[in-house]
């Protein structure tokens, strides 16, 4: 079962205890036993979340995978700037 569990994670990111346990089929006190083994072996990262939708309070766990990083900002980066003499101005 935690096979499947990294599967789903892998195809759609980070995810909601309670979206996942819905898309897998699988009770809630099961997934959370699986997500905390999962999360002792260091396979997936997890932390507490309170997300208000439509003015409703949801209260859950975050789960990604452990080697999932954002994609970096697009773009140039802060402290990079540009060498002086190698600008190159019309006569």
């Amino acid at each position: 079962m935690n096979a499947s569990i990294l599967k789903y994670l892998r195809a759609n990111g980070e995810q909601l205890d309670a979206d996942i346990a819905l898309a897998l089929d699988i009770p809630m006190a099961q997934l959370k036993v699986q997500v905390a083994q999962l999360s002792a072996s260091g396979d997936v990262i997890c932390c507490k979340v309170t997300r208000f939708i439509d003015g409703k309070k949801i209260e859950g766990t975050s789960c990604r995978l452990s080697c999932d990083l954002p994609a970096p900002a697009r773009g140039r980066k802060p402290g990079v700037k540009k060498d002086p003499s190698t600008e190159k101005f019309p006569e």
